[in-house]
């Protein structure tokens, strides 16, 4: 028990340190490449942190357990909005990009119902798996035609702010040493990549690390596999992201914080259960009304439409909206209770 204990700490202090550097380097890379914080939480950032949950709903799925790949997949989208989003908030209140919310968080929720109609004849076949994974191709193509439009209106504005910034010597540009200093800034390009990729390692390695552990433990205390199976793997999985998106708010980043949830959310019903059910196609044991799937699909629902709510009218979610989704997220944990 003490072993697991020791190797539980020593995972969350690799989460720890690679969301510092996956932050770090991610938040440096927009600024060089002129490509907004958003984008780059909507793509590198959510891609990297959604590999735990790509990894267990592959494997899930090879090894003819759909229920833990499904369940891996909602589970997570869940806590990432309910929890982490609210978490972070909790930090730090999150103002965001307008377009979070007249874009990008509208695509989550659509994809969201998407994945509903799908299962509704209770499986993923391999056909819907394509059209999944051939939306995270189109997504992916979409944040990149987006980042490059993006960067050319920036350059625009940045010769403009240059240009009154000469004319004005009390202005300064965008990016001037101090601005750089105060959010440390990494000059070299090998190194802005180098901190992202480790930072993506040490966070999926932790995570992986603190779940292993965690069942573990939850084994030698005699808690069910069931419900290791609805908290702890789902939870597990979360947790690169919500390493990352509590430091990237606590930093300030917030485009990177929300970027990454909201990109990582796409991600998982998208790529992870796309590709999971490319490979094998995904049953639902005793249906998808049977089984009681379609309410955590509702609450998953629910929990993407709520920060557009939040957010529709001052772009921030509050310390009061995270702990409404702090709430929403223990009352969730207490129906899986009741019902396992």
């Amino acid at each position: 028990m003490a072993l697991y204990l020791l190797l539980c700490f020593v995972g969350f202090v690799m989460l720890y340190f690679g969301a510092e550097w996956l932050v770090k380097g991610s938040s440096s890379l927009a600024r060089s490449l002129g490509v907004t914080p958003i984008v780059i939480g909507l793509t590198v950032v959510a891609f990297g942190t959604s590999a735990p949950e790509l990894v267990v709903s592959v494997i899930s799925s090879i090894k003819g357990k759909s229920m833990i790949a499904v369940g891996n997949v909602v589970g997570s989208n869940i806590c990432n909005i309910a929890l982490v989003l609210g978490m972070a908030a909790v930090f730090q209140p999150i103002t965001c990009d307008r377009s979070v919310i007249k874009r990008d968080i509208p695509i989550m929720l659509g994809i969201s119902i998407y994945l509903l109609v799908l299962s509704l004849n209770s499986e993923l076949g391999r056909l819907e798996g394509a059209t999944l994974f051939a939306g995270i191709i189109l997504y992916t193509f979409f944040n990149y035609y987006t980042a490059k439009k993006e960067s050319k209106m920036a350059s625009v504005g940045a010769g403009m702010a240059t240009e009154g910034a000469l004319g004005n010597p009390g202005g300064s540009p965008l990016d001037s040493p101090g601005d750089l200093e105060d959010i440390e800034y990494i000059t070299s390009r090998q190194k802005q990549i180098a901190f992202t990729v480790v930072g993506i390692i040490g966070v999926v390695a932790g995570a992986q690390l603190v779940v292993e552990t965690a069942v573990e433990i939850m084994t030698v205390l005699g808690v069910s596999e069931k419900f290791i199976g609805l908290t702890i793997v789902a939870f597990g999985t979360s947790l690169p992201e919500l390493a990352t998106s509590v430091v990237a708010a606590i930093r300030k980043e917030m485009d990177i914080s929300i970027g990454n949830l909201v990109g990582s959310n796409v991600f998982n019903i998208l790529s992870v259960l796309g590709a999971a059910s490319l490979i094998r196609p995904i049953p639902i044991p005793g249906g998808f009304f049977g089984s009681g799937l379609v309410i955590d699909y509702l609450v998953m629902i629910l929990t993407s439409f709520l920060p557009w709510v939040m957010m529709r009218k001052t772009n921030t979610i509050t310390r009061i909206d995270g702990i409404i989704l702090l709430s929403c997220y223990a009352g969730y944990i207490a129906y899986l209770i009741l019902k396992a």
